[in-house]
């Protein structure tokens, strides 16, 4: 068994500041791809005890990361972007093809994080309609603690489905 991302040496080509926020995307897939493992499209949908599904959770992870990322990078979502939002909780998609896109979007992610000079990571930005404040880090310690509280949600909803069958 491998030791967690985050213990498996530091990323020499990234801010030790800005790192987590690579490690959590790293430990989402492994754990994600771990916990699915086997359930079908039937119960990636399931929402048991009335539960957010596991599909949900899945694409929910992939959408705000990319959303919050526009946020981190100075811009508003598109309407691409605010569709996609509409569309969360809408079944029936593999979990292949959340797969795909959770992996696309969090490539996204890396790549924009990455360029990013870290003189900018106190600029100020916001978020939301409300343009409620926050910083460049705040959106991206946001980022990594928002994938992992989705992470879990699904994991455990994966285990409530799995105990079902």
């Amino acid at each position: 068994m491998n030791p967690e991302p985050w213990l498996r040496g530091t990323l020499k080509d990234m801010s030790p500041l800005i790192a987590p926020v690579l490690y959590s995307f790293q430990q989402a897939r492994e754990d994600l791809a771990e916990f699915t493992d086997g359930l079908t499209t039937e119960q990636i949908w399931a929402r048991p005890a009335g539960l957010a599904p596991v599909g949900f959770q899945i694409r929910h992870i992939a959408g705000s990361v990319d959303r919050l990322m526009s946020y981190a990078l100075g811009k508003t979502l598109s309407e691409a972007q605010l569709a996609t939002l509409k569309r969360e909780l809408d079944p029936g998609e593999t979990l292949d093809s959340l797969f795909s896109a959770l992996q696309q979007a969090l490539q996204d992610a890396e790549t924009a994080i990455r360029e990013i000079d870290p003189g900018t990571y106190t600029e100020a930005r916001q978020v939301g309609r409300k343009a409620l404040p926050t910083t460049v880090i705040g959106l991206l310690i946001h980022i990594a603690e928002h994938t992992q509280r989705h992470v879990g949600q699904a994991i455990v909803t994966a285990k409530i489905v799995r105990a079902a069958v």
